[in-house]
């Protein structure tokens, strides 16, 4: 199974896939890494356009949470598979408010606050000290945003996410800290996502779904046994049941607009400095520790 593209999408995804009309060639393919068992892998087809597909989260529902998902796996078997290109599909909160609920956004930059996680490849080894000027890839997020103008979808061209530990929500004061960090977005799932693709010089960037306001943002009522125990009202649910809708087409857009673009960004260089001084070869499978 060889692809050159790679969609990583959340607990619904996969369904919003085949609904479209994406013909699936290959079913519930699991790699086997030396960081466990990956999570299926899917290859859709459309006409001329092919990729991969992973769930970071489960085909059937919320199956695992954030902070459990085995990060590690998922990016080696994608790039077991041929995959050069990541799209992250993710649905954060609010912290900024010049956002609403059911705008797109593509993030520029990051801020980590997650603990624990394991997040390199290079445990126990002298290398990985890789720049993060641009944590997510240029031309990928160039190409999402003319799939977000030519899909007319409300949306963003940059945007800082705050990435946190989960699974539980933020404080109000946590969202205030964030706010004075900079932080427009709150999420889970990118970190350490975008890190362990930049260390296997892979190009991976996110399309942003705006689910609703964090923690402290609006003044919001304690709806018992809600989604989001009433952080998100009808309307904004109706509103972001009806913008995930676009994906299959944003999707569709994105990689068409890739398929044209010769590969010529910084990401697939990132360990260039350890090649030329020698310390790693260029079979990328030699570079990894488990």
């Amino acid at each position: 199974m060889t692809d050159k593209f790679a969609i990583i999408g959340g607990s619904g995804a996969y369904n919003l896939l085949k609904d479209e009309g994406f013909g699936v060639d290959l079913e519930c393919h699991k790699l086997f890494t030396p960081f466990g068992e990956s999570a299926s892998i899917h290859r859709f087809r459309d006409k001329d356009i092919s990729f991969l597909f992973l769930s970071r989260h489960g085909e059937n529902g919320y199956e695992v949470s954030a902070p459990f998902v085995n990060y590690r796996a998922n990016i080696w078997a994608l790039k077991e598979c041929g995959v050069e290109r990541i799209i992250s599909w993710s649905g954060p909160g609010i912290i900024n408010q010049k956002y609403s609920v059911g705008d797109f956004v593509i993030p520029h930059d990051i801020i980590d606050e997650t603990r624990g996680r394991e997040y390199t490849f290079f445990n126990g080894t002298g290398i990985g000290f890789i720049r993060q000027s641009h944590p997510f890839c240029i031309e990928i997020r160039d190409a999402l945003s003319k799939a977000l103008k030519e899909t007319k979808g409300n949306y963003h061209d940059e945007g800082v996410y705050v990435c946190t530990q989960g699974p539980r929500l933020e404080t109000a004061a946590e969202i205030r800290k964030y706010k004075i960090l900079g932080g427009d977005l709150v999420g889970m799932t990118l970190v350490p996502e975008a890190f362990l693709a930049r260390e296997l010089e892979m190009c991976y960037a996110s399309v942003c779904y705006l689910t609703n306001y964090a923690e402290g943002v609006e003044n919001r009522s304690y709806e018992e046994g809600e989604l989001f125990e009433g952080m998100q009202n009808k309307g904004e649910r109706e509103r972001v049941d009806k913008i995930m809708l676009k994906f299959p087409e944003i999707i569709k857009a994105a990689l068409k607009e890739l398929m044209q673009m010769d590969r010529e960004c910084l990401c697939k260089n990132a360990m260039e400095r350890y090649k030329r001084r020698g310390d790693i070869g260029d079979d990328w499978r030699t570079w990894i520790r488990s």
